[in-house]
């Protein structure tokens, strides 16, 4: 028999884990979930670092997004310049971290039914614009050659610089460039201006800062051409009228200008787009940038490369626009080469 002024005994019992984390005494198996779940139990609070976690991986999901569809663009949707052009090219190491001489070459092929003087709608054409890119290493540096430079183009004799393109396509470009300027070209792209207004358009247009500038380009917009119409400043603009501006060859407000004027306008206009992809609208829209940048070349460049390309030149400075120095012709034909000031032009692009 128990003392009865001995103390009471306790005995402890452990009990055992629920079946789907039930806890308290007399709650259900999906008590323990309701309160895991913001039901009776705390809830985790939305803080600063966890928004900026959100934010981060939505950053970064977004951006490979963007490779993705440039990938999957360069690989179905590119096209490649002939072999012959690639043999013509000297080997360099990767974009981003080697310098890269680039030779960018547009095409003054236009559809047919244009009403645009000098234009070209069958066979081979002529280069519209001719412009060489310094990007890699640091380096960056712009060089445009106008197209009337009489040149000595290798197997046709003395010619107009864009009669190459006509002659022997992109290989023979490469190798008048080469020998004209005495330096390597290790990459070539050939712009599509049939695509260059989407591309743009992707982007959601861009600034263009400059003089006045009117002109018309295929009879102009009276006769399904395109009008530009631009006073002097800063105009966001499509790209229908970017490339009808990088185009044009008789400015209204001033007659006076010649092709430097048009390369220097060509030069703003690839500004301008460098300015907007790195801008927040950019980012927004990067997806479709990536989409349609391999649409609108022809180039030796892989994925790899023009990924490398695209992210040295979004990488290094702003760098001021050069064109390659010329006068007339004593024959009246075309523009002719100062060896002079051709020697300081490269030396400034190479150190570039």
């Amino acid at each position: 028999m128990a003392d009865p002024e001995a103390p009471p005994e306790y005995k402890v019992y452990r009990a055992r884990p629920r079946l789907l984390g039930g806890g308290r005494d007399g709650d259900s198996p999906l008590s323990g979930l309701r309160r895991k779940g913001g039901g009776d139990g705390p809830r985790r609070r939305i803080t600063v670092g966890r928004v900026v976690k959100w934010i981060a991986l939505a950053i970064v999901g977004w951006i490979a997004l963007s490779f993705v569809l440039f990938c999957i663009s360069a690989q179905f949707a590119q096209h490649r310049v002939p072999d012959g052009a690639k043999s013509a090219l000297d080997p360099a190491g990767f974009p981003l971290t080697s310098p890269q001489n680039i030779l960018v070459l547009g095409s003054d092929q236009r559809p047919k039914g244009t009403k645009e003087g000098g234009a070209s709608t069958s066979g081979p054409s002529r280069s519209d614009s001719i412009m060489l890119l310094r990007v890699g290493g640091g380096h960056a540096a712009k060089l445009s050659i106008p197209r009337d430079t009489v040149v000595p183009i290798p197997g046709h004799g003395n010619d107009k610089i864009n009669a190459a393109f006509a002659y022997g396509g992109a290989e023979l470009s490469v190798k008048t460039i080469q020998g004209l300027l005495g330096i390597e070209v290790n990459h070539v792209i050939e712009v599509d201006f049939t695509n260059f207004p989407k591309l743009i358009d992707a982007m959601g247009g861009i600034n263009y800062t400059g003089s006045c500038v009117v002109g018309k380009i295929n009879g102009g917009a009276k006769n399904g051409g395109v009008t530009v119409r631009l006073k002097g400043g800063t105009h966001h603009i499509d790209g229908k009228h970017a490339l009808a501006l990088a185009r044009i060859r008789e400015n209204a407000c001033n007659k006076k200008e010649n092709d430097f004027s048009r390369a220097r306008r060509q030069q703003k206009i690839l500004s301008g787009m460098k300015s907007r992809a790195l801008s927040p609208a950019g980012f927004v829209r990067l997806p479709w940038i990536a989409w349609d940048v391999p649409r609108t070349v022809r180039t030796d460049m892989g994925a790899a490369g023009l990924l490398g390309v695209a992210a040295a030149t979004f990488t290094s400075g702003s760098p001021a626009p050069r064109v390659l120095p010329v006068r007339p012709s004593t024959s009246g034909t075309g523009l002719a080469v100062d060896n002079a000031a051709k020697q300081r032009a490269v030396r400034r692009f190479l150190a570039g």
